[in-house]
């Protein structure tokens, strides 16, 4: 619980007034639908006992039914606003979540971000801000709301009544809808734990079948596989049905509890009114106000299902959020992009880093040093550490010993802005986004214009392959579909070349490219950025023999 309360907080330090302006519009819909029937039920007794005693044609007709009229219109515009002002609320409190984490992954060491990149970790990611979606909506406004309605209606009717069927109607409803709410946030975690695994499992079971269908069909393997996944859809409808009864077996008290107040209420009148000490028209308000009440427990049916699901969502949520960030928060770069008239000279001292999930050393006192516009390329078996270098030169991991500088200046005393300036990193994995060529290449400088783009593409040796796909804008569809892979990486390279950064952190830039095809990659970096300084992770003959220096990495690991 003091997970979602956590997440409560933040969403309310945003958001109190849209939240409070909500929760007083949704108190309002209650009590007037109290008031309402209330009202209507004194009014229809009180008119036929005028009748039954030959008073009618002095009995005020008017007034009341103006007030049945009143609170019938208010109710609907007070709903109408309600609805209005609470999914503003939630909106603007989902967007406070999202920002808020997104900002908090953001800060996350570059080891977490790999792993929150995965898709499962995602799926899961949207799946929790998902279910935290109705935390305003469908948990906090209907319990509070219905607590301050049922409350207020005691009072009014202790006043206009008596205080014992103030008491004796309103008190089981809130300690029933508490005792509900207890039990339900104890013992709906695990069916709605079990529940979301569930449906991730589906999800997940799916998407990889679509993505694998060719290699399932092609070793026969596409019936075992939809075999596997009705198995998974089997349980999650299971899991789902746990939750389902859940909600049921809920409804079916909070109805039992409204059923005992409404009794209560019936038979409380009756005895006060034929022992004389209220009237049958005070009886008949006590009754009908108590029937409107049970409408102002009747979401928690839906609070009690979802509380587990909400719960356990705000635990791994809260997580992210909370995590000790490895940074400051990253800058918006504002200055703009210019092309470096010199390389950067780059030096790793003593330089040692463990895994922070692990701790298993990767390097151990490895010291390297590039003077500007060098060209040196890491060589070493896989697992040596070459990434892990160039990911330690542009800051996104953090040594565990050493000192790592760029122009004489240690890396950690420079602004994030600074820093993007200095460096422009390929990684192993790069991001193509959905969009135009255009759209992909100003992701790293908004203001290039078709030319530079061109520029860039001759570089690469991909303006060819650009012109037959229909140009620079030409769309291209998630993760750079329709392209080929070693397109795709040039385009990552091309966007990467338009920073124009004095260090290019180069890794395997030629992988999975042809001979021919990769020397015109790497004297076509050569032209573009000719003073530029470069460090390359290198398997190929062709990425070695391209750098003025060979750094060998076997000795630097620890095993």
């Amino acid at each position: 619980m003091k997970d979602l309360l956590a997440i409560l907080r933040l969403i309310w330090s945003h958001e109190h007034k849209a939240l409070l302006r909500g929760w007083l519009l949704a108190t309002l819909v209650l009590l007037s639908s109290v008031a309402l029937l209330g009202l209507s039920g004194w009014f229809i007794t009180a008119a036929g006992v005028a009748g039954v005693l030959g008073v009618g044609a002095t009995f005020d007709f008017f007034r009341p039914s103006a007030g049945v009229r009143f609170l019938a219109i208010g109710r609907t515009l007070t709903r109408y606003g309600e609805r209005l002002l609470t999914h503003d609320a939630t909106l603007k409190t989902l967007a406070t979540l999202r920002v808020r984490l997104l900002r908090s992954i953001l800060q996350q060491p570059y080891e977490k971000l790999l792993q929150v990149r995965g898709s499962r970790s995602l799926n899961q990611i949207t799946a929790d801000v998902d279910a935290l979606d109705g935390l305003t909506l469908r948990l906090v406004t209907p319990i509070t709301a219905a607590l301050a309605s049922l409350l207020v209606s005691m009072a009014l009717l202790a006043w206009l009544t008596t205080p014992l069927i103030g008491i004796l109607t309103v008190a089981p409803l809130i300690m029933g809808a508490a005792i509900i709410l207890r039990i339900s946030s104890k013992h709906g975690i695990n069916p709605a734990r079990r529940a979301e695994q569930a449906t991730q499992n589906l999800r997940t079971g799916t998407i990889d079948m679509l993505r694998a269908r060719t290699d399932l069909v092609m070793f026969g393997a596409m019936q075992q596989q939809l075999q596997q996944l009705f198995t998974t859809e089997s349980n999650a409808r299971e899991a789902l049905g746990l939750v389902d009864r859940l909600e049921r077996r809920s409804g079916l008290v909070l109805s039992l509890l409204a059923t005992l107040s409404t009794s209560t209420a019936l038979f409380a009148g009756i005895y006060l009114a034929t022992n004389g000490i209220n009237s049958p028209a005070q009886a008949a308000l006590g009754f009908f106000a108590t029937l409107a009440m049970a409408e102002a427990i009747a979401p928690i049916k839906r609070s009690a299902a979802e509380i587990g699901r909400m719960m356990d969502a705000a635990g791994r949520i809260n997580s992210l959020i909370q995590a000790e960030p490895s940074a400051p928060a990253t800058e918006i770069l504002s200055s703009p992009i210019t092309r470096s008239q010199t390389g950067a000279s780059l030096q790793l001292s003593h330089v040692s880093y463990r895994t922070t999930t692990s701790g298993r050393a990767v390097l151990d006192d490895f010291s390297l040093t590039l003077h500007a516009g060098e060209t040196v390329a890491l060589a070493g078996p896989s697992g040596s550490g070459k990434s892990t270098i160039l990911l330690l030169a542009a800051g996104l991991l953090k040594s565990t010993e050493g000192l790592i500088s760029i122009n004489g200046q240690s890396i950690g005393h420079l602004t994030e802005s600074c820093l993007r300036q200095q460096v422009s990193l390929l990684p192993q994995r790069s991001a193509l986004l959905g969009g135009t060529v255009l759209d992909t290449l100003r992701l790293a400088d908004p203001d290039v214009d078709e030319e530079q783009a061109w520029q860039v593409l001759d570089a690469i040796a991909l303006a060819d392959v650009i012109h037959k796909a229909g140009g620079l804008h030409s769309r291209l569809l998630e993760a750079g579909a329709g392209l080929s892979g070693g397109e795709r990486r040039r385009l990552a390279l091309a966007r990467m070349l338009l920073r124009h950064a004095p260090l290019l952190l180069l890794d395997e830039p030629t992988e999975g490219l042809d001979g021919i095809t990769s020397r015109r990659v790497l004297e076509g970096i050569d032209r573009y950025a000719p003073k530029a300084t470069k460090l390359i992770a290198a398997h190929r003959e062709i990425e070695l023999s391209w750098a003025n220096r060979i750094e060998h990495l076997e000795q630097t690991l620890v095993h």
